[in-house]
């Protein structure tokens, strides 16, 4: 969901960098033959990812939601020639097509798919991550935050997507909705945590950027 007029937000991103070929090429493929391509995060949010993570200068990477790899690339851009981007999915149906994409780029070395249970992967890894991105499953948000927290770096940086949950958040809950009841809660978490500090922006369908102190 877009919570600005079209009018506006066709200009910012008139007047945003434009996406590189690679990736226009797998957006169009996506939309083309992948289920729910609305899941894609597209040229403009990918362009905020690219530049967060270009003023980050990651080493370590950590996504949790690959889909069909294009916020993966988005992140990669930004890495540290000797880093390393992590990036977990479920759904094995959409491994190749997103290794595809990785292998034509020049993050090919870069960027290590894992397939599995985010939830049972994570406490399995031992890297510290200066960048998170979290685009998975909205029931479990509370639980990859209470997981990546302590493997963050002092000034690491944790990217949360889909936080306004196309505007459900500030109406009236249906009681058998918990994406919509985990998201209410793990906005609070984010905004109460002392151990980071946020702002929540409403681009797309709402970005939390949290620093970690």
């Amino acid at each position: 969901m877009n919570f600005l007029p079209d009018a506006i937000d066709d200009y910012a991103i008139k007047h945003s960098q434009k996406e590189p070929k690679l990736l226009q090429e797998l957006s169009r493929e996506t939309w083309q033959k992948v289920l729910n391509p609305r899941m894609l995060s597209g040229n403009f949010q990918g362009r905020i990812l690219a530049m967060i993570s270009k003023l980050i200068n990651p080493k370590n990477i950590l996504e949790i939601g690959t889909y069909t790899g294009y916020s993966a690339l988005c992140l990669a851009e930004g890495m540290q020639y000797e880093g390393t981007l992590f990036t977990i999915d479920k759904n094995e149906e959409l491994e190749n097509f997103a290794k595809k994409y990785f292998n034509k780029s020049e993050y090919k070395n870069q960027i290590k798919q894992l397939i599995g249970n985010a939830i049972e992967i994570i406490p399995t890894m031992n890297e510290k991550f200066d960048l998170v991105f979290i685009d998975a499953d909205k029931s479990n948000y509370i639980n990859y935050f209470n997981l990546i927290i302590d493997k963050m770096t002092p000034g690491g940086v944790i990217l949360s997507d889909n936080v306004l949950w196309s505007g459900k958040i500030i109406e009236e809950v249906d009681p058998k909705d918990i994406d919509t009841k985990v998201l209410l809660e793990y906005n609070k978490l984010l905004n109460s945590d002392n151990r980071i500090e946020t702002v929540l922006l409403p681009i797309r369908d709402g970005l939390t950027i949290s620093r970690v102190k």
